[in-house]
C-alpha cells in the first residue's frame, strides 16, 4: 500500500502561524520547544500633577444685602480652601455682626476658611470679635498675619489693618518668612490693594509690603476693599508693567456687600466688572489659572493661566 502520509514542512509553518495568531506557542517543523508570544505591556496612565484650590473674595456679608447667601451657594459647589479678604461683617465687625449676618451665610465654610481682617473688622476695638469668632484660624489676636501652604505654594496672609512699613514686625516677620521659603511659587492676600479702579483707590501703605513681595518672585496679590472685580496685569510696586516678574493683582470686594462701580481705571487693569462672585484659584507645581466665578443668573466670567517666576 505504499509508504503512509506524513505531514509536509509547510503545512506546519502554517499551523504554527495560526497558533502564534492566538499566543500560542508552535514546534516548527523540524521538532524544538515552543516559542512564547512577546508579553503586551499596557500603556500607563498619564501622570497628572496635583493641584490645590483656593477660593474666595472679601467684603462680605451685609445683612440687609442678599449677596453673601448667593456667593456662599458658590462656595457650597466648589471644594479647595477659602481665603475671605476681609470686611467680613458689616458694619463694625461685632459679635452681633458675625452672628446674624456672617455665621448664615459662609458661616458654614469656617472650617475651611483662612481669612484676613479689613478695617470694618476694626471698627469693633482690636478686632476682638473677629478674632473670637475664627479663632487660630485668624492668627493670634493683635497679630492677624500668618502663613500656610497649599500644595508647592506658600501663602501668605496679611493684616493690612495694623503696621505694614517697613521696620514694622508685620513687615519683618514677612521678610523672614519669604527668605526661609524653599517653595517655588508663592501668593499674598490682605484687605488693600496697592492698586484699584474703584472709589476707595489703592492704599500706598501696601507698597513696603509689594517692595519684599516683588523682591522675592511673588507671582499674585488678592486684596478687597473695593467693592468690585479687578484683573491687573503683572506689574512692579511703583506700576510699571513687568511681565517677566511683576505681581499680578486680583481685587476680589465680591463676596456680597453693596457693589461699586469703576471711577477711573488703573494703569494697568486688564479686567474690570461690578456684579458679587469669588475668585476661584487652581495652584499646580508651577504654574496656576484663575475664574471668576459670578453669581447664579450673571454671565460675565474672566478666567486665565500664569506661570510662576
Amino acid at each position: 500500500m505504499g509508504e503512509p502520509f506524513r505531514r509536509r514542512p509547510v503545512l506546519g509553518l502554517v499551523m504554527c502561524a495560526l497558533a502564534a495568531a492566538v499566543a500560542v506557542g508552535c514546534e516548527s517543523s523540524g521538532g524544538g520547544s515552543p516559542t512564547p508570544s512577546p508579553p503586551i505591556s499596557p500603556t500607563p496612565p498619564p501622570i497628572t500633577p496635583a493641584t490645590e484650590t483656593l477660593v474666595g473674595a472679601g467684603d462680605i456679608a451685609m445683612c440687609n444685602e442678599p449677596g453673601a447667601a448667593q456667593t456662599a451657594r458658590l462656595l457650597d459647589a466648589i471644594s479647595g480652601t477659602v481665603f475671605a479678604a476681609g470686611d467680613l461683617a458689616y458694619m463694625k465687625g461685632s459679635e452681633q455682626n458675625f452672628r446674624e449676618c456672617y455665621a448664615p451665610t459662609w458661616g458654614r465654610h469656617r472650617d475651611r476658611t483662612y481669612p484676613v481682617p479689613g478695617n470694618h473688622e476694626y471698627e469693633t476695638p482690636g478686632a476682638a470679635a473677629y478674632f473670637a469668632y475664627f479663632g487660630a484660624r485668624a492668627g493670634m489676636p493683635g497679630r492677624g498675619y500668618y502663613s500656610y501652604r497649599l500644595g508647592g505654594w506658600l501663602v501668605l496672609a496679611l493684616d493690612s489693618n495694623v503696621a505694614v512699613g517697613a521696620g514694622s514686625a508685620q513687615y519683618e516677620w514677612l521678610r523672614s518668612e519669604l527668605q526661609a521659603s524653599s517653595t517655588p511659587c508663592a501668593l499674598a492676600y490682605a484687605h488693600h490693594p496697592l492698586f484699584s479702579s474703584g472709589p476707595n483707590g489703592g492704599s500706598g501703605r501696601m507698597r513696603a509690603v509689594w517692595d519684599l513681595l516683588y523682591q522675592h518672585g511673588v507671582e499674585i496679590y488678592l486684596a478687597g476693599d473695593d467693592h468690585l472685580y479687578e484683573r491687573q496685569a503683572p506689574q512692579d510696586p511703583s506700576g510699571r508693567a513687568d511681565p517677566a516678574r511683576g505681581i499680578r493683582e486680583f481685587v476680589v470686594g465680591t463676596g456680597g456687600a453693596t457693589l461699586y462701580q469703576v471711577v477711573r481705571p488703573a494703569a494697568n487693569s486688564e479686567v474690570r466688572h461690578s456684579g458679587w462672585g469669588v475668585l476661584k484659584l487652581t495652584l499646580a507645581e508651577t504654574s496656576y489659572s484663575w475664574e471668576f466665578v459670578p453669581v447664579e443668573g450673571a454671565s460675565f466670567r474672566d478666567s486665565g493661566t500664569g506661570t510662576c517666576h
